[in-house]
């Protein structure tokens, strides 16, 4: 038992470093000329061509009827937890720095507990709402609200966009547990977030000679293909095999505290590759907003699974695998 978790801890960890890295590598890309939805649309379906056949080998028949019997939320999960949380996040880290973004993102579990009280009208502990509070002053401090929004108006809009599909991202989750494992909700999801992504990202107007062509990302550079490729394989598909592997192993509680050295990571990446610093008042701002969205997602942690929807109640119920990075 004691191997098996750290296993899952050593899993988490490694996720929660690979997603971010996705912000650096994707602000590049679109530095060369491509639009937030488009770098998004093809994180997305390089993913989903990668997952596809991994579902067909792993999961076989099985793995189909799942994602049959689950479509609509399926569906809802790939339109949001999917595409609209990675390709709003792209948006905000285009405009912000990168920690911000993610910063802004990773308040989605405070949105979490907003739903479960006033949508679900479940009772949630004492120390959920004490989480929200704390993570709206964070939030005010990150944004200087005392002296007007310095932060830009749509990266803020965007960012809190990806803090609502996240939100509804672990909504999904728990309404998914047990009826589809996270290899098929993930090629699910990214086959429809593909899908949608096509009719607003454009991508015949991508500029592919870039990924023949050499980008700068900070100071250094290397081949689009190579940024494209990490994006795909180690920001997504990797990251999400890893959060898949954890998620066997660690409860929903330790899962979600450990998703959060995804912002530190990203902040980490950024600094280096982007040359990209905070200011003392986001860095204040951002660990108090952590601290705030840890609280309430730990606090939801202890809400009875018996208290929470599911949509299918005869199936067994397991842990949380966190997005990330979206």
């Amino acid at each position: 038992m004691y191997s098996s978790k750290s296993a899952g801890l050593a899993f988490a960890v490694f996720s929660a470093v690979t997603f971010g890295g996705s912000g650096p590598f994707a602000k590049a890309l679109i530095g060369a000329g491509f639009s937030p939805e488009q770098a998004a649309w093809l994180r997305i379906l390089g993913a989903a061509a990668l997952l596809i056949p991994l579902v067909l080998i792993f999961r076989g028949a099985a793995g189909l009827r799942a994602a049959r019997a689950s479509w609509r939320a399926l569906v809802l999960y790939g339109l949001t937890g999917i595409a609209g949380c990675q390709t709003l996040f792209f948006i905000a880290a285009s405009r912000l720095p990168v920690g911000v973004a993610l910063m802004l993102e990773f308040s989605g579990p405070v949105l979490v507990v907003v739903w479960l009280k006033f949508g679900q009208k479940i009772a949630v502990p004492r120390s959920a709402a004490i989480g929200v509070g704390i993570a709206l002053v964070g939030l005010a401090t990150v944004v200087e609200i005392w002296s007007g929004l310095k932060l830009d108006l749509v990266g803020l809009i965007a960012g809190l966009g990806a803090a609502a599909c996240q939100a509804t991202y672990f909504i999904l989750i728990d309404k998914l547990t047990g009826a589809a494992d996270p290899l098929v909700m993930t090629a699910a999801g990214s086959v429809v977030g593909a899908v949608a992504l096509t009719f607003i990202s454009a991508p015949w107007g991508i500029p592919w000679h870039a990924l023949v062509d050499t980008i700068a990302i900070g100071d250094r550079s290397a081949p689009g293909w190579v940024l494209a490729g990490w994006l795909i394989v180690v920001s997504t598909v990797v990251a999400y095999l890893a959060g898949a592997a954890a998620v066997q192993r660690l409860s929903a509680a330790v899962g979600g505290a450990v998703a959060y050295v995804e912002v530190v990571a990203a902040s980490i990446f950024a600094w280096v590759l982007l040359n990209e610093t905070l200011r003392t008042n986001q860095i204040i701002g951002g660990a108090i907003v952590l601290l705030g969205a840890f609280v309430a997602q730990s606090s939801v942690g202890k809400v009875s699974p018996s208290e929470i929807p599911d949509s299918d109640t005869s199936n067994p119920r397991t842990t949380d695998l966190d997005p990330a990075g979206v």
